[in-house]
């Protein structure tokens, strides 16, 4: 069977589908984008106010006041630019490998009943073990930190990739499926036309999830296996009792995970741009 065939079928789709449910098309992106922010920024401001408030009866080592805190943070930028850039470089290698395995591994799981069972088995034991063994097993097994740290990252995301493709392969509609396969396509066709289509907003969901929590995860691996990152310099400030140190780099952090999140939403809504937005009523 040629691929035109499949492709002239396929791409009305989604737009048959959302035909078929009765939901409305989400008009105020833009607006709802806009209360987001008023309400991060609201949040942003009481937090300020509930620490200059609190630094006025509490030691400084304690709460700093939030003019300290900022001093900081300038200080961290104009002085500690490597160890924030080699931080990014790692989650970008890690959380990039880990996706790339996880939708292989989860395409396999999917797709290859015989393998299933095996992979499947494999994924749920290392979900199980806590976070903190995979470090001190790094710490065994691996004389260099970086790679310490891009295994112990992989480890823990690479089976949220592997689980939510599997699933998302799962929840391919039967009647979809069944019309698919009455054009008789090759392994290949089904694969372009109908499963990665399918498993692409899983991914991008995927990474959103595991935004945040790969940042806490990389802070602390660097802060058990490494002497350069973030997490590191961190361990350095708590050291010397630098408090303001350690709340400047606990907001940058914050800043990191709203700039990838977005970046992360960004490109969805450019990959997903067919697909209709909508709200329950």
């Amino acid at each position: 069977m040629s691929d035109a065939r499949v492709e002239t079928a396929l791409p009305s789709v989604p737009a048959t589908t959302a035909k078929a449910v009765a939901v409305r098309q989400r008009k105020g992106g833009a607006s709802e984008a806009r209360r987001d922010l008023i309400a991060t920024s609201a949040v942003a401001a009481a937090i300020i106010v509930a620490m200059q408030i609190a630094s006025a009866y509490v030691p400084e080592y304690i709460i700093p006041a939030p003019l300290s805190v900022f001093q900081s943070i300038k200080d961290l930028l104009l002085h500690d630019q490597q160890h924030i850039l080699v931080t990014l470089a790692r989650l970008a290698a890690a959380v990039g490998f880990s996706m790339i395995a996880g939708i292989v591994l989860g395409g396999v799981m999917g797709t290859v009943n015989w393998l299933r069972p095996v992979l499947r088995a494999v994924i749920i034991i290392d979900t199980g073990i806590p976070a903190l063994s995979w470090m001190l097993v790094a710490v065994f097994w691996f004389r260099d930190a970086e790679v310490r740290i891009f295994f112990i990252l992989t480890v823990i995301l690479l089976p949220f990739y592997a689980l939510n493709v599997y699933e998302g392969i799962r929840a391919l509609p039967p009647d979809l499926v069944d019309m698919v396969e009455s054009f008789r396509p090759t392994r290949w066709q089904v694969l372009r036309y109908l499963v990665i289509p399918h498993i692409v907003p899983y991914v991008f969901m995927t990474t959103k999830s595991v935004v945040g929590y790969a940042i806490r995860m990389a802070v602390f691996a660097e802060l058990v296996a490494s002497a350069i990152g973030i997490g590191s310099r961190m361990s350095l400030a708590q050291s010397t009792f630098r408090i303001d140190q350690v709340f400047a780099w606990t907001f940058l952090l914050v800043i990191l995970n709203f700039a990838l999140q977005a970046g992360v939403g960004a490109l969805e809504k450019i990959a997903l741009k067919w697909r209709p937005e909508v709200e329950v009523r």
